[in-house]
C-alpha cells in the first residue's frame, strides 16, 4: 500500500491525512504536540466565512500599517524591526497589489467550494462541534468602509457568493443584541460558525478509525527526499526515530517555511500572530445579551462566534512579530473593550485570552500541490482563513497525491470530490 507522511496536526494536516485515507492510502500523520489542534487550530474566531475571502493585497492595508505602526492596541501592528524575512515578505506582498482582485475572486471560489466538504464529513462522521449556521454580519460604522465592501461584494459575486447590503435597522432585525450606531452592513446568509478545535479532534478521530495511524509528541527534525522515497527524523521523549515513506505532505503552518527549503523549495510563509478572548457566559443575562450571528467589524478587524449556549469568541487583529507567541495585555484589552460596547450585557469577568500565528503566504493564497522533490507535496500557508478554506484544500491535494503516487490497486478512491 503507498505510504504518505503528512507533517502536521492542526485543520490542514488532519483534513489532509483525512482525505488520503478515504482515496486508499496508508497515512501516518506527524504532531509534536500531545493532541490535535493545539496550535494555531486551537481558539480562532470561529468563522468559516466565505464572505471574508478578501486578500490583503490592497494600497489601503500598507496605509494602514505604515499609520498604526507605533500605535500598540492597532488592529494591524508590524514590529518597526527589521529582519529580512520580514522585509522579503512585504517586498513580495508589494507585488501582488495587482492580483488583488483576481485572488479576491479566487479565495471566495475556494471557500464556496470548500462548504461541501466540510459539512458531509461532519455528517459522515457524526462530528459536533458547536454549527451554527446564523449568517454572518459584517458591520460599518462609515460610509467610506461600507462603500468599500460594496465594491468587494462585486468581486466575492464572481466567486460565486451572494451577500446582501443592509440598513441600520435590518442589521437590528438580523441581531438583536448588538448595540451601538452603525452605517449599515452586509449579509451573508450562508456563512456559518463553529469550534475549530472540536472539528478538529473529532476529524482526527475519525481518521483514526478509518486507518491513520496518528504520531502524537512526535517533532519532525528533518525530512529529506532519496531516491524516489522520503525520509523523515523525529524526535520523542525517547529520542531520535527514523520513518520512510513513499511520499509526504507538508501541513506544518508556520514551520513549513524551513521544512520547505531543506526540501529545496520556497515557500515564504510568515507567522502573522492573531489574538483571541473566549467569553463564558457564566450568567442568564450574559447568554441572553450575547449574539446569535456572528459578525465581523471591518474598522476594527474583529469577528465572532457563539460557541453553544455559554461561550462567546472573540479574535482579529494582526501582528507581524516573527515567532513571537506572547499574550499581550494591550492587545487583548481591545477585545474585552469592544465587547463591553457593542454587548453591554455580557459579563467580561471570566474572560481567557490567547495567540496564535497564522501561516501567511504574500499572495494571501495557500500553496497546495507539488514540491521540486519526488513524492513531496504542500498543503499549507492558509492565512486567516485556514478553516474556511482546509476542505477544499485537502481535497485538491489529495486528487494531486492521487494523480502523483496512485493507492494499491483495487482500492477504492473514496471521496474523489468535485474540485473547487
Amino acid at each position: 500500500m503507498t505510504s504518505i507522511a503528512v507533517i502536521g496536526g492542526g485543520i490542514t494536516g488532519v483534513t489532509t491525512a483525512y482525505a488520503l485515507v478515504r482515496r486508499g492510502f496508508s497515512v501516518t500523520l506527524f504532531e509534536k504536540n500531545r493532541y490535535a489542534a493545539m496550535e494555531t487550530s486551537f481558539a480562532n474566531g470561529g468563522q468559516l466565512s466565505a464572505s471574508n475571502a478578501e486578500v490583503w493585497n490592497h494600497p489601503s492595508t500598507i496605509l494602514k500599517g505604515l499609520k498604526w505602526m507605533l500605535k500598540s492596541d492597532a488592529p494591524l501592528l508590524v514590529n518597526p524591526k527589521p529582519s529580512w524575512h520580514k522585509l522579503s515578505w512585504f517586498a513580495e506582498f508589494i507585488t501582488h497589489l495587482p492580483h488583488y482582485e483576481r485572488n479576491t475572486v479566487e479565495t471566495a471560489r475556494l471557500a464556496v467550494a470548500a462548504r461541501q466538504h466540510l459539512f458531509a464529513w461532519a455528517q459522515d462522521e457524526g462530528i459536533d462541534f458547536d454549527l451554527k449556521k446564523e449568517g454572518i454580519l459584517h458591520i460599518y460604522r462609515d460610509k467610506a468602509g461600507f462603500d468599500h465592501a460594496g465594491r468587494v461584494s462585486q468581486l466575492l459575486a464572481q466567486g460565486g457568493l451572494p451577500r446582501r447590503a443592509v440598513t441600520p435597522a435590518e442589521m437590528k432585525a438580523i441581531e438583536p443584541t448588538l448595540a451601538g450606531q452603525y452605517y449599515g452592513g452586509y449579509f451573508t446568509e450562508s456563512d456559518s460558525t463553529g469550534d475549530i478545535h472540536k472539528f478538529t479532534n473529532g476529524l482526527a478521530r475519525a481518521a483514526e478509525r478509518r486507518g491513520v495511524r496518528t504520531l502524537f509528541g512526535q517533532d519532525v527534525q528533518a525530512v529529506k527526499s532519496l531516491n524516489g522515497r522520503v525520509q523523515i527524523v523525529s524526535q520523542d521523549d525517547e529520542g531520535h526515530h527514523t520513518h520512510g515513506f513513499d511520499g509526504v505532505v507538508v501541513c506544518a503552518g508556520t514551520a513549513s517555511r524551513q521544512m520547505a527549503a531543506s526540501l529545496g523549495d520556497r515557500v515564504n510563509i510568515y507567522p502573522v500572530k492573531g489574538y483571541s478572548i473566549t467569553v463564558n457566559l457564566r450568567d442568564e443575562l450574559s447568554q441572553r445579551s450575547a449574539p446569535n450571528v456572528s459578525l465581523l467589524d471591518d474598522a476594527t478587524k474583529l469577528v465572532t462566534s457563539r460557541l453553544g449556549v455559554d461561550r462567546f469568541r472573540v479574535a482579529g487583529t494582526a501582528e507581524f512579530n516573527g515567532f513571537n507567541k506572547d499574550i499581550r495585555a494591550d492587545r487583548i484589552q481591545p477585545l474585552i473593550d469592544w465587547v463591553q460596547q457593542c454587548f453591554p450585557g455580557v459579563s467580561t469577568q471570566s474572560v481567557v485570552p490567547w495567540a496564535g500565528l497564522r501561516p501567511m503566504m504574500p499572495n494571501m493564497l495557500p500553496r497546495v500541490g507539488r514540491g521540486r522533490a519526488p513524492g513531496v507535496f504542500y498543503n499549507t500557508g492558509h492565512g486567516h482563513l485556514g478553516w474556511t478554506l482546509s476542505a477544499v484544500t485537502a481535497d485538491l491535494v489529495g486528487d494531486v497525491v492521487a494523480g502523483t503516487l496512485r493507492p494499491t490497486a483495487g482500492l477504492a478512491l473514496d471521496g474523489a470530490l468535485a474540485k473547487a
